[in-house]
């Protein structure tokens, strides 16, 4: 596997196994099951897996589960499935709620050596008692409570004698730190409510930012990687294991988070759009997370390319959706068989074929990739072709079918329209035009040349399908005043009714093809029937993406 390209991180794991620091890597993704992963997931799992797998060491997929009101199994599953499916295994399996009972003796022995304490402060008043970057904080009136009284109130917290938010156990630190995640931050909080994993055990549950260090130390991950916006709380979980007594000594390293043009990362923000409705479902094909990526059919192989090739840095950048696109496109062109579809159909009687004949043409199933085969089109004399493809008053240049014009049928003959059948509105529904049987493909007729090339599905034998057309799903960065759901594109998705050509007939979900013209198309495993496939455009032919 390719996947040895220098960065920092890199570099400083290269280091430690060249010095001795640590003879074996041992990295961990550490998501917290209380939504979908999505496309910046994929560069932190990407990241770990592979910097562990690059020099003989392990990862762990670790739930971080210590807040049972936002968290579920459904989140837990489809986490599971989405790392399996972007090409990850993991070598252990752990929940931090595995850690409980030892995470709340870690939390005795801070009490013990003086370093936490149980406060009555309600969040409200611990946020006023904060102060800002400027300004130090104020120590809690129950600060210096003593070490005895603290034992006994947080035991009578655990034994659940107090409410929601009646008492909270803080880390005793340091109120006028220029670090605001010093100024003795609280560890845990009360919470009466069942969890995925320890149903009613507990009704106290550690924060975050308590859980994660001792939770790496526990499984002796050397190299704890996570994004920037944990570099201010660094020093704290360097506290954290010190004065908790971890035997291990796991380093925290921050990298810049991904972010991609016309695309939400936010975790709130996306179940915003799945709980308003705006999409189908955590997987609906225009939302950024795996699994919809996955529905939209976008590879595994093209993730994981786009998440080396973006590179890991110091700082946060935007990346082009632009280029993600490209990979997806580089991945499918050798894979993915090629054939026609009609999006938009316009029926066209071919008048001077023989009535009732249908021939079979011969063609090849990818062009790049000659191993795949040739496939049969069938041919006769109502065939159907793009609604864009014709223009009755063309402008200069336009080189597709006009009336008295003449183009090549892809694979076929050249036809030549030479009426237009409209209805009682004046639209066009039909056109009749005539072929030139001289002019089959591959028998190297020369005889005269065209500009157009019009791809057309036979109309007899033809397969109706769904197709779904996709536009960014958010138009454009939120301006000021404007929330997010104000840029939702409103065109994001278009349906239209269409053919495809026999030989589709049984095709399966997340199964891709290359459309003539029109892009690489995934089969929808949400929407498809026996009766009739949807096809999600997956990206469009061209790209405007330079390398």
């Amino acid at each position: 596997m390719e996947h040895n390209a220098s960065n920092f991180i890199r570099n400083i794991v290269k280091e430690d196994l060249e010095t001795g620091k640590h003879d074996h890597i041992i990295t961990r993704f550490p998501p917290e099951p209380n939504g979908y992963l999505h496309i910046g997931h994929a560069k932190s799992i990407v990241l770990n897996f592979e910097l562990a797998d690059e020099f003989g060491g392990k990862t762990n997929l670790r739930f971080d589960d210590t807040n049972p009101l936002k968290e579920d199994i459904e989140f837990v599953n489809s986490i599971k499935e989405d790392v399996k499916w972007l090409g990850f295994d993991w070598d252990g399996l752990f929940f931090a709620s595995d850690y409980f009972e030892e995470m709340y003796n870690r939390a005795v022995l801070l009490i013990e050596k003086g370093l936490a304490y149980v406060d009555d402060l309600t969040a409200d008043e611990i946020r006023e008692h904060r102060g800002t970057l400027t300004a130090p904080g104020k120590e809690s009136p129950y600060r210096n409570r003593s070490v005895a009284e603290n034992l006994d109130l947080f035991k009578r917290m655990r034994d659940g004698e107090f409410g929601d938010g009646e008492k909270v156990l803080r880390a005793k630190i340091d109120m006028a730190s220029p670090n605001i995640n010093l100024r003795d931050p609280v560890i845990y909080r009360i919470a009466h409510a069942t969890h995925h994993n320890t149903g009613d055990k507990w009704c106290i549950y550690p924060m975050y930012a308590f859980a994660h260090p001792l939770e790496d130390a526990l499984e002796n991950v050397t190299h704890s990687i996570c994004t920037l916006e944990f570099e201010d709380q660094r020093p704290l979980y360097n506290w954290f294991i010190e004065h908790c007594e971890m035997e291990s000594k796991p380093q925290q390293i921050e990298f810049g988070r991904l972010n991609l043009t016309n695309t939400v990362m936010s975790k709130r923000k996306l179940k915003q759009l799945v709980e308003e409705g705006y999409v189908d479902g955590w997987d609906d094909p225009r939302m950024p997370t795996i699994s919809g990526l996955r529905r939209r059919g976008y590879t595994p192989e093209a993730i994981r390319t786009f998440c080396r090739e973006i590179g890991v840095a110091k700082t946060t950048g935007i990346v082009d959706t632009a280029m993600l696109e490209h990979f997806v496109r580089e991945d499918l062109k050798l894979k993915a068989p090629r054939t026609m579809g009609v999006i938009r159909p316009l029926k066209v009687v071919i008048t001077n074929y023989p009535e009732g004949q249908v021939e079979w043409l011969d063609a090849e199933v990818n062009p790049e990739n000659p191993e795949m085969g040739m496939r049969k089109i069938p041919f006769s004399r109502e065939i159907y072709i793009e609604q864009d493809d014709f223009m009755e008053n063309p402008p200069k240049k336009y080189f597709r079918l006009f009336p008295g014009n003449e183009v090549r049928l892809k694979h076929a003959y050249f036809i030549k329209c030479e009426e237009v059948i409209k209805d009682e509105n004046g639209n066009v529904i039909e056109l009749r035009c005539t072929y030139d049987p001289e002019t089959k493909s591959g028998t190297g007729f020369t005889g005269r040349k065209v500009k157009g090339t019009l791809h057309w599905v036979e109309a007899t034998q033809a397969v109706p399908a769904e197709f779904r057309l996709y536009e960014p799903l958010i138009l454009d960065d939120e301006k000021e005043g404007t929330t997010f759901l104000e840029n939702v594109n409103p065109n994001s998705l278009q349906v239209l009714q269409g053919f495809i050509e026999p030989n589709m007939s049984e095709v399966k979900a997340q199964e891709k093809f290359q459309f003539f013209r029109h892009g690489y198309f995934n089969v929808d495993p949400k929407h498809t029937t026996s009766k009739k496939p949807v096809f999600n455009l997956i990206v469009s032919l061209k790209s405007s993406f330079k390398l």
